[in-house]
């Protein structure tokens, strides 16, 4: 028996017996001994799957966004096995989560890894920019040239323009990928405007509504399910302070700065941190006025503080990376940076996983 798949099994079933207020666990637990005695592995119930999927968001260091963990929707369907029908379910899944703009935290879970045949989405999120290589430089997003290039290796070509959202690639065990544009109609994306400045518009910006990251594999009990996409909704400091701020990315504070007649030959005129502010302001405004959902750096961190203490009332340690919980602007104004957490790695959880695409024969 496979005794290390075991002992995982154990602690996770245990532990779901235990704060549902089941009782009975040894019956399902010499059912799961059996069954990894039989096949050298276990099939999770969809109430396990359920409880597990939401506590693996409970214990992800990285996201300030734990409060709400309780609320994941959780989508089965293990039972797939065709990359058409994989591709429905994520059309499904971007339709009751992007949800008119009020976004629900949802995930889909495909059928686990076994004997390393596996499900993967070889996409970081299903809805991202493409990103062209020029000689002058990037069109588009530059943390999505090599990716973009797969895809064209693969037959797709798009339209060379800056927010051209990339089609989703899927593959199962070791069949070729398989590509699939997505309707436009089921991505909503926001056109960014700024509340005072009415040239903002002319930049004509945009983002999408909802960030489902797509490559990251879910571990439940020992089971790996290294296709399992989820999505929250936005910090506005994910857009307007990274994905558009970044000079690795759009790298937009010049622009922003040269439109607000800044001073960008001296650091100490602070015009990399007024820009930043407004094209921040501008994302927030944008989402709100088009009521879609999203969350400014402070209600956060409000957020992330109800959060510890209703762990510490449950008796339970709330974990976390700072790096990543502190926000990327004014983090000294919340209670976070003022805070330590132990990175622990808690299972169940989500883990990053090498890009499927990289074993592709174009790569």
């Amino acid at each position: 028996m496979n005794t290390e798949l075991y002992q995982e099994a154990e602690s996770f079933i245990r532990q779901f017996y235990e704060e549902k207020g089941l009782s009975d666990v040894e019956s399902r637990l010499n059912d799961v001994r059996a069954a990894i005695e039989d096949s050298g592995t276990y099939h999770h119930t969809y109430e396990e799957l359920v409880y597990g999927s939401k506590v693996a968001w409970r214990n992800s260091n990285r996201c300030i966004g734990r409060l709400f963990w309780e609320n994941l929707n959780v989508f089965d369907y293990r039972q797939l096995d065709e990359e058409e029908a994989i591709f429905q379910a994520l059309l499904k899944h971007i339709d009751f989560a992007t949800n008119g703009g009020r976004i629900r935290s949802t995930i889909s879970i495909f059928r686990p890894k076994l004997n390393e045949k596996e499900v993967r989405i070889w996409n970081h999120q299903l809805v991202r920019y493409a990103g062209y290589e020029k000689d002058d430089g990037v069109i588009g997003d530059p943390a999505s040239v090599e990716f973009t290039k797969m895809c064209e290796a693969l037959g797709w070509q798009g339209a060379g323009g800056s927010f051209d959202v990339l089609p989703l690639v899927i593959q199962i065990d070791d069949r070729e990928p398989k590509l699939f544009e997505i309707p436009s109609e089921k991505i909503l994306e926001v056109p960014l405007r700024h509340p005072e400045f009415d040239w903002f518009r002319d930049l004509e910006l945009k983002w999408y509504a909802v960030p489902f990251i797509s490559d990251m594999r879910l571990e439940i009990g020992g089971i790996e399910y290294t296709a399992a996409p989820f999505n929250g909704w936005y910090m506005g400091t994910e857009i307007g302070a990274r994905n558009l701020a970044d000079d690795f990315r759009y790298d937009l504070l010049p622009t922003v700065a040269k439109a607000m007649g800044l001073d960008t030959k001296r650091s100490a005129s602070l015009w990399k941190d007024r820009a930043l502010l407004e094209l921040n302001q501008a994302v927030l405004h944008s989402y709100r006025e088009d009521q879609v959902s999203i969350v400014d750096h402070h209600t956060a961190a409000e957020q992330f503080r109800l959060f510890e203490k209703k762990e510490n009332n449950q008796n339970r340690q709330a974990t976390g990376d700072w790096t990543w919980l502190i926000p990327p602007v004014s983090p000294a104004a919340t209670h976070v940076f003022h805070s330590s957490y132990e990175d622990r790695m808690d299972s169940p959880n989500y883990f990053y996983q090498n890009e499927a695409y990289k074993k592709c024969p174009f790569h």
